[in-house]
């Protein structure tokens, strides 16, 4: 999918200052959000208990961005969104995202994260041999900073997996049953095989 490029005045940038926005939308599994800046992305959240829940936590992540209605390069990270919960195999890797406002180690890590395609899965000690961190501390350092990724499905945190190819947990609502119900879009199972269910 091309996103475009992100126009600073649809956005609500005022002098050097980035304004965040958000939408909540349906998908398969719930109300999910977004919110962005001028510069792209900010934050993915998957669903909460109800509609109003899903707004809430999508707010207080985000510094209390305001609602509005999505620019043309954010409707189209929705419908990718809204595709990849349908089951379609969908490409992120294309999505601008701003992490502008995380550390050198989190960019870094998320912008290696994002090359793991489909389907396929990496675990919390491989990537951190990745990125130049070889003991069990970085592999630890990995997961910590996974538990905050702001950007989940977009930055595929759940194809990173614990040693010995076990699940690992994963922050969002759900926890590990999400994680391993996302791996199961991309045919990658954790329950032997059982037929998904409505939702996910």
């Amino acid at each position: 999918m091309e996103y475009g490029a992100f126009d600073l005045k649809c956005c609500g940038m005022e002098t050097d200052q980035a304004v965040i926005s958000h939408c909540v939308f349906d998908t398969a599994i719930g109300t999910c959000g977004v919110a962005w800046s001028p510069r792209g992305l900010v934050a993915v959240q998957l669903p909460a208990r109800d509609r109003a829940a899903t707004e809430r936590r999508l707010i207080a992540r985000c510094a209390g961005s305001d609602a509005a209605s999505p620019p043309p390069a954010i409707a189209a990270v929705i419908a990718d969104i809204t595709r990849y919960l349908d089951g379609e195999r969908v490409d992120f890797s294309a999505v601008p995202v701003d992490l502008a406002s995380l550390d050198p180690f989190r960019r870094q890590l998320y912008e290696t994260m994002r090359a793991l395609p489909w389907g396929t899965t990496t675990t919390y000690g491989a990537l951190a041999r990745t990125i130049g961190l070889a003991n069990w501390e970085g592999a630890r350092d990995v997961g910590e900073a996974m538990g905050r990724n702001p950007v989940p499905i977009v930055i595929p945190c759940h194809r990173v997996l614990a040693a010995g190819q076990k699940l690992g947990g994963f922050s969002a609502p759900g926890g590990a049953a999400t994680k391993a119900k996302l791996l199961a879009l991309e045919g990658v199972r954790f329950d032997g095989g059982a037929p998904r269910l409505p939702g996910l």
